[in-house]
């Protein structure tokens, strides 16, 4: 068990601000240096192996997809549909905001993109139309959260890679768990609103002249939803085929339907695309050896036999998970998290019975809660900086948010059905 100190050494680098993929390396190589009698040249083969598959060709077509809604004027259309949808409610930006989070969930791939979108698009007008700059920072960062859960969220693909599970079936578990999350924080916010005033953005109910109108300049994008979510699960293509015919469909939208998007945005998305897939690729990589190491060593059986001691229970052990995560998120980064929890909590999660599918949303799910809570969330840390907002303003304005999160965090985990329905 000697080698087991790698894991707080790794757990120390992350604490020192060392970039994930760094401190991950650090420690692979700890380990072939000190405590394994293997040549080197398998770790530069364990390294190397995760690239070869082709499933990751996903990650770079739904980033270059959510790096591209901006510039097609996709974005702002939807948020004409969503105002339609819900501008009447007390509350109505707020509203809006949730329900455009939630229509963008199923285009865009990331969190931190879609969080800062919406802080351009529509914060500046919920502070004009009374919203405290923390209610509405707050609102903005918690409907963010319902990116990662709906498809083609990157931590979906991630998950489904690194536990062997359909990437198909992680993004239709998705949906009901994205969706209740959704309906959860529109009540939170009506509530808020309620108790603080918020007036609805529209007082009128739309005509069907307007109806008409959003939803004919809205379609090529509620289409794009549709192709992407249906064709999955109706088994037209695979998630990688999906995200190849979005972008390009995407592309052909913003350069000769609205004709919103210049060839400088194109290659701005593309320049983005590789950094940001570059760094993902970096990080699947020393996963990799790292779940290597864990199987060669088996840290994941030696880690079930010991959680089997202290309970059988499933239900006890989510319980216990979900506290687990919701702690270390508040300090890791959460892909991170997920890619080296995964390899050594798989076997407990078999010997428990517990279906894989139902337990990567109940862990995407904890990880994106972490992404909101001090010192380390990026969702809040960026949210904050763009809206010029203080944390503790954050965090007293957040708190009915984040309890109506962890209300869907908790029916999820209970209730397998919400996860495993539409497989």
């Amino acid at each position: 068990m000697d080698w087991f100190i790698i894991i707080p050494f790794m757990f120390l680098l992350f604490a020192l601000n060392m970039r994930i993929y760094l401190a991950m390396f650090a420690a692979i190589l700890c380990y072939f240096v000190f405590f394994a009698q293997i040549p080197m040249q398998i770790a530069v083969q364990r390294l190397i192996a995760p690239t070869q598959n082709t499933s990751l060709l996903a990650i770079p077509f739904f980033i270059l997809l959510g790096s591209l809604l901006g510039a097609t004027g996709i974005a702002s259309r939807l948020l004409k549909v969503a105002d339609l949808m819900v501008g009447r409610l007390t509350g109505g930006l707020g509203h809006t905001n949730v329900m455009l989070s939630t229509l963008m969930g199923g285009l865009s791939a990331s969190n931190l993109a879609d969080a800062a979108m919406m802080c351009r698009m529509l914060v500046p007008d919920m502070v004009k139309q009374g919203y405290s700059r923390g209610t509405a920072a707050a609102i903005t960062a918690a409907s963010s959260l319902i990116t990662p859960i709906l498809p083609p969220g990157i931590a979906l693909i991630i998950y489904g890679l690194v536990a062997d599970v359909s990437i198909g079936k992680m993004f239709l578990a998705g949906i009901l768990p994205g969706l209740l999350c959704a309906a959860l924080l529109i009540g939170a916010v009506y509530l808020v609103a309620k108790r603080d005033g918020y007036k609805p953005s529209r007082t009128t109910r739309p005509s069907a002249q307007e109806t008409g109108t959003t939803l004919l300049g809205a379609w090529p994008a509620l289409l794009l939803i549709v192709v992407i979510i249906g064709g999955i699960r109706f088994g037209v293509f695979t998630p990688t085929e999906a995200g190849a015919v979005a972008t390009v469909v995407t592309i052909i939208i913003g350069l000769f339907v609205y004709r919103e998007m210049k060839v400088s945005d194109l290659t701005d998305a593309f320049s983005q695309t590789a950094r940001q897939t570059a760094a993902v690729l970096l990080v699947i990589m020393m996963s990799s050896a790292l779940a290597w190491i864990f199987s060669l060593e088996r840290a994941g059986v030696s880690l079930a036999e010991w959680i089997m001691t202290l309970t059988e229970n499933p239900w006890v052990f989510l319980a216990i998970i979900n506290i687990l995560l919701l702690v270390l998120g508040m300090f890791i980064e959460g892909n991170a998290l997920l890619i080296i929890l995964v390899p050594l909590l798989k076997p407990v999660v078999e010997q428990l019975g517990i279906d894989p599918v139902h337990f990567g949303i109940v862990m995407i799910l904890n990880l994106a809660l972490g992404t909101l809570t001090p010192p380390v969330g990026t969702v809040m840390l960026l949210v904050c900086n763009l809206t010029k907002t203080s944390f503790s303003e954050f965090v007293r304005e957040g708190w009915p948010f984040m309890l109506a999160l962890l209300l869907g965090l908790a029916i999820v985990t209970f209730v397998p059905a919400v996860s495993l329905a539409l497989i």
